[in-house]
């Protein structure tokens, strides 16, 4: 059934909608005082103050100009990747995001190019706060076929120098000693001219694990101490210590390796003083090579850039390091442990002045001033 509509109400409708409405000056007029009203300042004026909280870290110096690189490139840069990738192997120049793999991987002459190949695979049992390795307490099993890959790769290549590294592996009872020794001495088979340093960790303090690394064949034995001893609780993991590392490095001497060498980190809040007696502590050592590179931040989970040393400070602690007897030193911002520049000195040494190297060893062995720290483990 269909409702009729009053005629009264149908008078009305037609009453309204015949009347026609000025929308415009409604909305000139809403927007006149909108304009006359209080602005955002008139809230704020006379409010009270708060704690405002500023994101960002604000403290963290700025990167200058000097510790920037170019993106890496190259046919040599392409053929190494490609080879680590089907070979299924890992280096810390891409693990630890060193600024420097452009140089130490590219160029047009392959036996001027230098990797650093990190064994026992890519995850760390340790949490060192300047490291972006990955940590785990249960890393995967070590690969059995990683010391022939290894090997082959390295052969194939046809590189003059490789750094072997490696992740700290507390969870195998010899903290990986064999499996490395293995590798140094199939690569020494397979490319018997090829010079080899291996980057080790402390072995949690086994010397006799060191000592085995040791006698495996290579041409110099690397630890780092990455930084002073007053700073190395707050730098390094709870499990390594200064005077630990000092042991491996004097008992890798001890067993007759020919070069030693460390590195360390500026830039983490260390003192001119705390710097001095870490040399004089490794030269008690008879440590051969030490090299000072500017500490990056990886990540923002990792410890702070204290400050940025500027060149100028590299180069004098290099002078330094040199007048205390040190064989050779590699000082500059973006100098690394593992770094070209001091790898073709070594490689240089040893292959055409190794009588100088035993001169040198004898004579920098005595007692000097400047060097009187003792070496404890």
């Amino acid at each position: 059934m269909i409702r009729s509509i009053p005629k009264a109400t149908i008078r009305q409708t037609s009453s309204l909608l015949g009347t026609p409405r000025c929308l415009a000056t409604q909305a000139g007029t809403f927007k006149q005082k909108l304009d006359a009203g209080p602005a955002l300042d008139d809230f704020i004026r006379n409010a009270p103050e708060v704690e405002t909280v500023t994101l960002g870290n604000t403290s963290q110096p700025r990167l200058p100009s000097f510790l920037k690189t170019k993106i890496p490139t190259g046919a040599s840069f392409t053929k190494i990747k490609e080879d680590l990738r089907g070979l299924k192997l890992h280096t810390v120049c891409e693990e630890a995001r060193c600024p420097n793999i452009g140089d130490c991987w590219g160029g047009t002459d392959k036996s001027k190019a230098t990797a650093t190949i990190m064994l026992m695979g890519d995850t760390c049992t340790r949490g060192c706060r300047f490291c972006s390795v990955k940590t785990s307490k249960t890393p995967a099993p070590l690969d059995p076929h990683e010391p022939e890959h290894t090997a082959e790769a390295v052969s194939r290549w046809g590189l003059g120098y490789i750094v072997l590294t490696t992740v700290d592996r507390d969870d195998i009872p010899d903290g990986g000693a064999e499996h490395f020794a293995d590798t140094i001495r199939k690569i020494k088979y397979k490319a018997p001219n090829i010079l080899v340093e291996a980057l080790t960790g402390d072995f949690a303090g086994n010397l006799e694990h060191v000592a085995l690394v040791a006698r495996s064949g290579l041409d110099v034995y690397a630890h780092n101490i990455e930084t002073t001893e007053a700073l190395t609780p707050f730098v390094r993991d709870r499990r390594a210590t200064f005077r630990q590392s000092l042991s491996v490095l004097a008992r890798a001497k001890e067993e007759g390796v020919r070069i030693t060498k460390t590195s360390m980190m500026l830039g983490l809040g260390e003192t001119e003083d705390q710097v001095l007696d870490a040399l004089k502590a490794l030269r008690s050592a008879n440590v051969d090579v030490v090299t000072f590179g500017q500490y990056m931040r990886p990540t923002k989970r990792h410890m702070k850039v204290h400050r940025y040393v500027e060149p100028a400070e590299f180069d004098r602690w290099k002078q330094v390091a040199m007048d205390m007897g040190f064989l050779y030193v590699a000082s500059g911002p973006l100098v690394r442990s593992s770094y070209k520049a001091g790898e073709y000195f070594i490689e240089n040494v040893l292959r055409g002045k190794g009588a100088n190297v035993s001169k040198l060893s004898q004579t920098r062995s005595q007692p000097q001033d400047s060097a009187t720290d003792s070496v404890s483990p």
